[in-house]
């Protein structure tokens, strides 16, 4: 799905190398500080407003020019990829921060719910998602290769801290979150949750039924 616009508002293409005072490198710090805030400005537009909202209902919030975005994403399949996989970054940067400030069951467990979110935060853009676009063949393959290792550190360490069972593994228990936050007509994110935490609850309940090692 094309951006249709008139465009640059960049350096001239070809431009490679660094100008008087440092040019290049600041103009490539604006260039990423621009970037985050369209896919932030997008994020937060496709949730209210649909992955089909106008371009400068996403500009505008990001403080930016329509061509600014064109520059960047000149096709919308390339910001909704954007969106999609720097949600996935924020989920899977967390768990290093959550097992330094929480004991191991608790950061597999704000773990967890942040993972869901990211899933209900997918719904929006399903449509998108399953249209076939060449654009979104390598989300999968990218969502496994960051969050699956993730997810396995905290659940080894939970496991090590006897606080939960030991006989289910990361690829397992992404497999059953997603299953479970399969989205039911009619009912909110927040059934999703609440299911999800009765899987966690029988995460911790099978630890303490399982039998010391010897």
């Amino acid at each position: 799905m094309a951006l249709h616009g008139t465009a640059a508002d960049g350096p001239p293409h070809g431009s490679g190398t660094a100008d008087s005072g440092g040019q290049l490198p600041r103009r490539r710090a604006d260039a990423r500080r621009n970037v985050d805030a369209l896919i932030e400005a997008a994020r937060t537009v496709f949730d209210t407003s649909g992955v089909d909202a106008p371009a400068k209902e996403i500009t505008d919030l990001a403080g930016l020019g329509v061509g600014t975005l064109y520059r960047h994403f000149p096709q919308r399949s390339g910001l909704v990829k954007a969106v999609v996989e720097s949600g996935i970054d924020l989920v899977a940067d967390a768990g290093v921060t959550l097992s330094a400030e929480r004991d191991p069951a608790g950061a597999l467990v704000e773990w967890v719910h942040r993972f869901t979110d990211l899933l209900a935060s997918k719904r929006g853009l399903a449509s998108a998602l399953h249209s076939g676009d060449p654009a979104f063949e390598e989300l999968p393959g990218y969502f496994l290769q960051r969050l699956e290792p993730v997810l396995s550190a905290l659940l080894d360490a939970a496991v090590a801290d006897g606080a939960v069972r030991n006989d289910i593994n990361a690829e397992e228990l992404l497999h059953a979150l997603t299953q479970l936050s399969q989205p039911v007509p009619g009912r909110g994110p927040e059934r999703t949750q609440r299911i999800v935490s009765v899987l966690l609850d029988g995460l911790r309940l099978g630890a303490a039924r399982q039998p010391l090692a010897p």
